[in-house]
């Protein structure tokens, strides 16, 4: 008989997060984006810092932290509320596939439940994942990114709950 996975408990994030999320997204980045993005293209990205909208996103209710039990960050969602985005959504490289991000991805709507249309700009290792949840192709094109690069991505959108 195996064991039982330890409970995930999500909860909204909040400022002192940044750091403990920030390593996990730069970890992602290195280990996860690295096999859709050029080396040259990984390294200016994942050495970026937490830009300074960082804080106040996480302050204003933008973040939803997923942890064990322990109080270990396992993956960690944005959402940009005035512009119906999906900032970001970045799960443990070692429990990709086991339904953390989509659990992460249906509180983030939540949190958006109030748009006609959710928004994201999909990082190419991660088009499938949202095409899976429901997400369209609107078209390709490219993040401006606040290293300086421009991150190829495909933008997508979902209809939201709240009526058009």
């Amino acid at each position: 008989m195996s064991e039982a996975p330890p409970p995930i408990r999500l909860r909204p994030g909040v400022p002192e997060d940044i750091p403990t999320l920030w390593a996990l997204r730069t970890r992602c980045v290195r280990e996860v984006c690295s096999s859709h993005y050029p080396p040259e293209v990984i390294a200016r990205w994942s050495a970026a810092p937490a830009p300074a909208s960082y804080r106040g996103l996480v302050a204003a209710g933008g973040a939803i932290v997923a942890e064990d039990r322990d109080g270990r960050v396992l993956g960690f969602g944005t959402v940009e509320l005035a512009g119906a985005e999906i900032d970001g959504l970045f799960v443990d490289p070692t429990l990709r596939g086991g339904g953390l991000g989509r659990r992460l991805l249906q509180a983030l709507e939540q949190r958006l439940a109030a748009c006609p249309r959710i928004h994201v700009a999909a990082a190419l290792n991660a088009v499938a994942f949202y095409r899976a949840q429901g997400y369209v192709v609107v078209r390709e094109g490219g993040y401006p990114h606040p290293s300086g690069i421009v991150l190829a991505c495909v933008f997508m959108e979902k209809r939201g709950a709240a009526p058009r």
